[in-house]
């Protein structure tokens, strides 16, 4: 009886562990102005989850991704992440931060406090969506600013589109128009 039990916990356990990856709702952040941002109340919707910086050639995107946002209102939740992992793009507070992106692009969505998306002092958010065992679905690095993970209405990851992809590029506006 004692090897049934020991060969059906041996095949169960890595199941069981593989899928606990967790979820994005399982997340609280802060805003750019310090508040707490449970991720949880996103519940329902999808969501476009980008690293941003001020300084790069990638920032016109703000427009973008501004201009999406509100396109897809109430169906579609853009969070943008400030970070100065890459040529130290994002060298400002967060006041200038607001300043720059109010002024010049007119951004609405939601802005989080400055983070790191890659190395030793990585957010755990930026953990959870870089890493299969943790996200479930597969590894990946953040390669440069402007790179954007999309989250389903059920807090799961579903795919990256990296700098050079539009914020409404065909792989986005699929996964929109899916149910």
């Amino acid at each position: 009886m004692n090897k049934i039990i020991t060969t059906a916990l041996t095949i169960m356990m890595p199941l069981a562990i593989f899928s606990q990856t967790g979820s994005f709702y399982d997340f609280k952040v802060k805003t750019l102005e310090g508040e707490d941002f449970a991720l949880s109340s996103l519940k329902g919707k999808k969501v476009m989850v980008v690293n941003v910086a001020s300084k790069c050639g990638f920032t016109p995107q703000y427009k973008d991704l501004e201009e999406m946002y509100r396109k897809y209102e109430g169906e579609l939740v853009i969070i943008g992440f400030p970070a100065n992992n890459f040529g130290k793009q994002e060298p400002g507070t967060a006041a200038e931060i607001r300043e720059f992106c109010l002024q010049n692009y007119g951004v609405t969505f939601p802005m989080m406090e400055k983070i790191s998306v890659k190395g030793d002092d990585m957010h755990p958010l930026y953990q959870w969506l870089t890493s299969k065992a943790k996200n479930g679905l597969m590894d990946s690095e953040v390669k440069w600013n402007f790179q954007k993970y999309l989250i389903d209405e059920n807090g799961k990851l579903v795919d990256v589109l990296y700098s050079k992809e539009k914020p409404e590029s065909e792989k986005s506006l699929k996964w929109l128009a899916a149910n």
